[in-house]
């Protein structure tokens, strides 16, 4: 006799499949950038997008209003519309939990998750240190959390930069082969 399950793991459950779903309809867009031809200069400008995020917070409340709004404004955009379009092309090794992910697919999740769980933990060290200079100087609190969230937010990105960049080209047989008649 098996029992129901819960109404938590019923919602794990619909959540999970709802995650599947969306990975599969994000699995059909842009097959033919699915090279590293396509991918390295996006990784590129999402790696321009953090370092721009970067040197805005270095000059919150200490240079130009108008400049610090341009670059962070401009490397927001930069940054959000690249790390999506990276994410739906290194597909669901980038996002959090599937379980439609074979070994190869896993292998590459955990090496890149490592990977930008080190790079996060020493730009959260950098971050510590930057708040410790800025300290004492006017305004060095908020100067500091704008560093923090500067770097979290690259430290975040991390993961899909390795995997976009080093991720092998997709053999195009396989991609049509899974995509599926239905």
């Amino acid at each position: 006799m098996t029992e129901r399950p819960g109404r938590l793991a019923a919602y794990w459950e619909r959540q999970l499949d709802k995650m599947d779903e969306r990975e599969l309809r994000h699995a059909r867009r842009l097959p033919g950038w699915r090279d590293r031809r396509h991918r390295r200069p996006l990784v590129a400008a999402l790696a321009l997008a953090d370092l721009g995020l970067i040197v805005s917070a270095s000059i919150f409340t200490t240079g130009s209003d108008w400049l610090y709004g341009a670059l962070w404004c401009g490397s927001i955009l930069l940054g959000g519309g690249t790390f999506v379009l990276l994410r739906i092309l290194t597909g669901r090794m980038s996002g959090g939990f599937s379980r439609l992910l074979d070994e190869r697919e896993r292998e590459w999740r955990h090496r890149v998750t490592y990977a930008g769980f080190q790079i996060l933990s020493y730009l959260m060290i950098v971050a510590m240190i930057y708040g410790l200079l800025v300290a004492h100087t006017e305004d060095g609190g908020v100067r500091g959390a704008m560093m923090l969230s500067a770097l979290l937010v690259t430290g975040t990105t991390m993961p899909t930069i390795v995997l976009g960049w080093s991720l092998p080209d997709d053999d195009p047989e396989d991609f049509e082969e899974g995509m599926g008649n239905d």
